[in-house]
């Protein structure tokens, strides 16, 4: 259900209802309500007696209110008609169309005149208020249609449209299409067209000629980009603004949020931008308590952002009808933060401000500004408003309903003349709306008289200059003593004076005109020659006279040359990592200073340089492919006759991570040094950063090199994680390392074919040490659990066997003690008994490793585990390893091997290789598959 209300002054109030059926895309229900004691009480509607009417929308004529017209359609939208009234809904005509209206547009002046746009895309008008409707246009492009404009146009019937010609062009002179890319063309006061020159991508949204103020689109973030127009032509165009929003009621006031350096300031302007201030801060809170917030640290800001509800202002609260007003949510701080909504007001334009609330407040001005209504913007039920007689100073509550209401606006009459406002919302989610009438009248007892009234001076905040614009404007407002109603006859305007004119009231021009606001960026420019040299002009709309005038200079004045400021270099999508091979779009941009006498030097760090000229001012971007990876420092510089500024970036340049294995002893002694290593497919030296969470620390320790040295203070599993991040991409691996008091370590060796064999990978290393615990705890009877062989990296290939001790609690019958577990270990290992075969029917030995002592040495030592993970490294670039588990198979490539021991033998019928893997082996890289059940083998790594 939506609702929409019209105020019909004096006293009539209209109300729209809709229910609408998301699943069937429409609306399936209307009711029209109508007040005319301002909201006591109201009325339905009945158009069409015994027949369901769906009203789709609802039209005011501006300059007569008392006629009115409404847009029906059947359910079945086979038809449409019109319900015309001309004594403010009290009665209405039925008047059926031919065509489906998309919207109407009343003539300006001319009450009866109306433009109708069709569903079908053709342009219609009457002059009888609908009932005689005459096509004008088809093709017609969907809010490009516009009367004539008073003062501009010679012919006040002229309509400004925007069509498609039969050939797919547009006609009318606003965009053209030419190299797949749109440019836009303005008239400025109905002379010849001229190229707009434009932001590169920015997509105009709107564009208000009094004002001077174009809207534009920045497809890339999707936000609506505000940019101020610095010259009458309508051709160049200064964008520096993220949000714009104008300051009704005082000429010339903008509101502007800009982002810089990734922060969102507030500024405002008194001349059409030429110059912007920061918000001057309050010295005190709500509650009198020192902001400690002191410029050029600290600003107020403010949100711009409007509200969708028409009936619910904005963050931003102004009023034509109440100048000088200006009331909004934001922060104090040196930027705007997103989740700080605080009210705070100015009664002088933005001169001085006071902070009003703690959360942000539907607000609404009545008696122009004389009573301000404000309730708090929540979603829960209020029945309490505050309002303020003194432009905020001072604020009282108000109990407008006796039941909690879900507020969805506030409604006062058109102009704010009268003291009458209405509260609708909804008691519950599934109640009809509620209505609640509030009438400050009875508080005020008299009409307001001269004597009333005091006067404030409109002027630049921080420089106190109160000629703006060529002139010295005043207004009046009521004092706060007095409690009387402005009205309808108050006009707020009290004194406008022209200054005389000073070199601040004109801007350099050159042949063509092109523009240099006071924040200028790339995208202003024009063709014009430096060289020629560029003159002065007044500023648009300003109506200073005599003083100084540099246009009467004798001499041909040269405007100063700015230097360039604010130089900024980034790779389109702010990734600064990036692949080999892969496109790279260098954007350069500058803030501030000439550009069209500025070179630019540019260096991409792999021995490309290069020289441009209006580099900042195209906005093209420069294309550029680094080969090999690696870090490349990107330089720009600019540079003209009055100064110089550069611009710094570092690229990385890498290949993503294909795979990460961390590699560490699976048994460590207490407190005993210990390395961590991981290793990485492929190894980007100095690219790479390496994340290591060790046990439950939350705190992760970060190195540049691929492994770190640490040890382990208490007995138990400690899980081991490692991140490496290398530009985009990241991967990680964990294992569980237990950290032991005692235990033993038996050194052992293999026969060297064994080290043909090795293709040195980590799942193949734990393979092997898994089918070593197999054969001794069969040979031995030492429980399986007891036993971890540990085969190292590198090449001869050998392994420590960690004899562990048994975990607390009653002794198993028949179990070996620790003496024995060792002596029998030793006496199968001397034995040459423990043995398994490799495919192709290499038989490889397990034996005892010579050391300095025959005995077995005790865990917690140092130094019996050597880490060597440069043949590691090596594996990854010289061929294909793969490893299954038992019987396991993948299309193409099956590779088998044998255990083997004196006891037993478990044999395994080989598997014919084609000639493509048997290629892909070579090298002797053989694979081997473990008959392992106790366990699921890893995910092996494939190159």
């Amino acid at each position: 259900m939506s609702a929409f209300v019209f105020l019909l002054p004096p006293q009539v109030i209209l109300i729209l209802t809709k229910y609408y059926h998301a699943d069937m895309g429409k609306v399936l229900e209307s009711s029209l309500w109508r007040s005319s004691d301002f909201g006591t009480s109201y009325t339905k509607l009945t158009l069409q007696p015994g027949v369901t009417t769906v009203i789709d929308n609802f039209y005011i004529c501006p300059t007569n209110k008392r006629k009115i017209v409404l847009v029906s359609s059947s359910l079945s939208d086979r038809d449409q008609s019109l319900f015309l009234s001309t004594d403010e809904g009290a009665t209405f005509q039925k008047q059926l169309i031919p065509f489906s209206v998309e919207t109407l547009i009343f003539h300006p002046k001319e009450e009866d005149k109306v433009l109708a746009y069709s569903k079908e895309s053709k342009l219609y008008v009457s002059s009888d208020l609908g009932k005689k409707w005459t096509l004008v246009q088809e093709r017609v492009t969907k809010d490009r249609v516009f009367w004539a404009v008073s003062g501009v146009d010679a012919d006040p019937d002229l309509v400004h449209i925007e069509a498609q010609d039969l050939g797919g062009g547009k006609s009318g002179g606003v965009p053209a299409t030419s190299a797949n890319r749109t440019k836009y063309y303005v008239s400025y006061r109905r002379n010849a067209f001229v190229l707009m020159k434009l932001p590169k991508y920015a997509l105009p949204k709107t564009l208000r000629e009094e004002l001077q103020v174009l809207a534009w689109t920045d497809p890339w973030s999707w936000r609506t980009v505000g940019t101020v127009l610095s010259e009458g032509s309508g051709q160049g165009f200064v964008t520096f603004l993220v949000l714009l929003s104008q300051v009704r009621g005082v000429k010339g006031v903008f509101l502007a949020n800009q982002k810089t350096n990734g922060k969102v300031v507030t500024l405002i302007t008194y001349n059409k931008g030429h110059d912007w201030d920061r918000l001057r801060p309050p010295s005190t809170d709500m509650n009198g308590k020192p902001t400690n917030c002191e410029p050029p640290d600290c600003h107020l800001h403010l949100h711009l952002r409007w509200a969708d509800n028409p009936y619910v202002s904005g963050t931003v609260h102004t009023k034509d009808t109440a100048p000088g007003l200006i009331m909004g949510a934001g922060n104090l701080g040196s930027q705007l933060v997103e989740y700080k909504e605080e009210m705070y007001i100015t009664s002088d334009c933005g001169h001085t401000w006071r902070q009003v609330f703690e959360e942000e407040h539907h607000v609404l001005y009545l008696d122009h500004g004389g009573v301000i209504a404000a309730i708090k913007d929540t979603s829960i039920p209020l029945k309490i408003l505050k309002f303020s007689v003194d432009e905020g100073l001072t604020w009282s509550t108000h109990n407008f309903t006796s039941t909690s209401v879900f507020v969805d606006g506030l409604l006062g009459e058109p102009g704010d003349e009268t003291l009458v406002m209405t509260v609708f919302g909804h008691i519950s989610f599934r109640s009809d709306w509620e209505l609640v009438k509030v009438d400050f009248r009875p508080s005020f007892s008299r009409p307001c008289r001269e004597g009333d009234y005091s006067s404030w001076h409109l002027m630049l905040p921080l420089q106190g200059d109160r000629c703006i614009m060529g002139q010295q404007r005043s207004f009046r407002k009521r004092k706060p003593t007095s409690w009387c109603v402005k009205g309808k006859s108050f006009t707020s305007a009290l004194e406008s004076r022209v200054c005389r004119c000073r070199e601040s009231d004109f801007l350099c021009a050159g042949p063509s005109h092109a523009p240099t606001a006071a924040l200028s960026s790339p995208a202003v420019g024009a063709d014009s020659d430096p060289s020629s040299g560029r003159r002065y002009r007044k500023v648009v709309s300003n109506v200073c006279e005599g003083g100084v005038d540099p246009r009467q200079s004798p001499a041909q004045r040269q405007c100063p040359l700015s230097p360039p400021r604010g130089l900024q270099v980034s790779v389109r999508g702010q990734a600064a990592a990036v692949r080999p091979g892969e496109d790279v779009l260098f954007e350069v941009r500058q803030e501030q200073g000439d550009v069209l006498t500025t070179k630019y030097q540019v260096d991409l760090g792999d021995g490309f340089r290069a020289t441009y000229v209006n580099l900042t001012l195209t906005e093209e971007p420069i294309r550029h492919r680094y080969e090999s990876p690696g870090v490349y420092r990107v330089w720009v510089s600019a540079e003209n006759v009055a100064g110089r500024d550069e611009a710094l970036l570092f690229v990385q340049v890498n290949s993503p991570l294909q795979a990460l294995h961390l590699e560490v002893v699976p048994i460590v002694g207490l407190n005993q040094e210990v390395n961590l290593t991981a290793v990485l497919l492929p190894l980007n030296p100095n690219l790479t950063v390496f994340y290591w969470w060790i046990g439950h620390s939350l705190q992760p320790l970060l190195s540049l090199e691929n492994s770190v040295t640490t040890r382990f203070a208490d007995t138990g599993d400690v899980r081991v994680t490692v991140q490496a991040a290398c530009g985009n991409s990241v991967l990680q691996d964990s294992k569980v390392v237990r950290v032991m008091d005692q235990f033993q370590v038996v050194p052992l060796r293999f026969s060297k074919d064994l080290d043909a064999q090795n293709p040195n990978t980590p799942e193949w290393r734990e393979d092997v040490g898994l089918v070593v615990t197999r054969l001794l705890s069969k040979e031995t009877s030492v429980p399986e659990e007891l036993l971890v062989t540990v085969v190292k990296p590198g090449l001869p290939t050998l392994a420590d066997l960690n004899v562990l001790l048994p975990p607390p609690g009653p002794t198993r019958k028949g179990s070996l003690t620790s003496d024995k577990r060792l002596l029998a270990i030793q006496q199968v290992l001397k034995a040459q008994k423990i043995s398994f075969v490799l495919r192709g029917g290499v038989r490889v030995l397990v034996a005892m490793r010579d050391t300095d002592t025959d005995s077995p040495r005790l865990g917690g030592g140092g130094g019996y585990w050597a880490v060597a993970v440069l043949v590691v490294i090596g594996l990854f670039a010289v061929g294909v390893f793969i490893l299954y588990k038992f019987k396991r198979k993948r299309p193409g490539r099956t590779v088998y091997a044998q255990m083997h021991n004196e006891k037993e033998q478990e044999m395994t019928s080989p598997v014919s290789h084609s000639q493509g893997v048997q290629s892909a082996i070579q090298g002797n890289h053989s694979g081997v598959v473990l008959s392992i059940n106790s366990r699921e083998m890893h995910s092996y790594l494939v190159s």
